[in-house]
């Protein structure tokens, strides 16, 4: 524009000075704003002005700038507001040509609008694409923070729940037997310590805390810990038996965890609602799927706490199913795993 300005002044001082005036009026808001309304207005009034400045000229570099107003129109504005500032500047070179239809050069310009405007447009949609991938990504992200912080809601639920319903099994029975049977009581008292401590481990497993020694990771409880678990219940008091029916140790490490995971919590319920009452757990390998059973004498309940959401959640999660209520010898959670674990796609 400069260019096209100084060579003109010398020739026509008057319309340049008003095309410098009506053009620089409107460009200079034009480059402000986002509006549509506005930078229409003002890429019109700035086209103006480059008009009267390079009019009859097709050698005037002053036309650079209506390429430059139809990107910004394009970029700034939208494909709508490009297109129609395309439009008039065509009509405008195809005006010019026709009033000089010696000179090739309106042709040349109007293939330079054509192209910058379409660049423009492919510009602004990749502009559109990184936005939209943003945007998903921050979905995804904010999905995956979701899920695991209620992954780690259900692992704290499950190994607190149970350690500390075990741990005060222990402690009522050190306290019944504290002046009758010392030696059972300092058993007892050191068993809920040890759970406690068992408990903590866990918890720093769950949320990824330093656990370990010689930096060697605690092994994730699976369904070889089983016998163990019902151990724990059966020291705290809990008459509980297990019953496990074939080679359990082709399940995945995946469904061996919900196994472990579903009968703790089933475990911890009973010991919570009905210290004394039997319980039986039963895992039993058929052809296609694992059932487990937890079958307690206590008297049913309601049903509705977030432990048998949460035991429902993890049988969902490996493509099996899992259902508690009054059924059995009072008190039944039965859940049902495939052998193999669902493709996550």
């Amino acid at each position: 524009m400069a260019f096209a300005v100084v060579a003109r002044l010398g020739r026509d001082p008057l319309l340049t000075l008003v095309g410098v005036l009506v053009a620089y009026i409107g460009a200079i808001p034009f480059f402000l704003t986002d509006r549509p309304r506005r930078l229409l207005l003002n890429a019109g009034l700035a086209l103006a002005g480059v008009t009267l400045l390079a009019t009859a000229d097709p050698r005037d570099v002053g036309w650079f700038a209506v390429s430059v107003l139809g990107a910004w129109c394009v970029l700034a504005g939208g494909t709508v507001e490009g297109v129609v500032l395309w439009i008039v500047g065509v009509a405008i070179f195809a005006a010019e040509w026709a009033a000089d239809v010696r000179d090739p050069g309106w042709g040349a310009w109007t293939a330079g609008l054509s192209f910058t405007v379409l660049a423009a447009l492919l510009v602004r949609h990749q502009f559109v694409l990184v936005e939209r991938l943003s945007a998903a990504q921050a979905t995804l992200a904010e999905r995956s923070r979701a899920e695991e912080r209620d992954r780690i809601a259900h692992e704290l639920h499950d190994v607190i729940a149970h350690s500390l319903t075990v741990s005060l099994l222990h402690v009522s029975s050190a306290r019944l037997s504290v002046e009758h049977d010392p030696q059972d009581a300092a058993r007892a008292l050191a068993e809920a310590e040890r759970l406690g401590r068992q408990s903590l481990a866990e918890v720093r497993i769950v949320m990824g805390l330093p656990h370990s020694v010689d930096g060697i990771a605690a092994p994730v409880p699976g369904i070889a810990d089983l016998p163990r678990l019902v151990d724990q219940v059966r020291d705290a008091g809990v008459d509980a038996c297990l019953t496990v029916d074939g080679d359990v140790s082709v399940l995945p490490a995946t469904t061996g965890v919900t196994i472990y995971r579903i009968v703790q919590e089933a475990l911890t319920n009973a010991a919570r609602h009905a210290p004394r009452a039997p319980v039986a757990v039963t895992v039993e390998l058929t052809s296609e799927s694992v059932q487990v059973h937890v079958d307690s004498a206590g008297a049913p309940g309601n049903g509705l706490g977030r432990g048998l959401l949460t035991m429902r959640d993890r049988a969902n999660a490996v493509g099996g199913t899992c259902t508690a209520g009054p059924g059995g010898r009072g008190w039944l959670v039965e859940a049902a795993l495939p052998l193999t674990v669902l493709d996550p796609a």
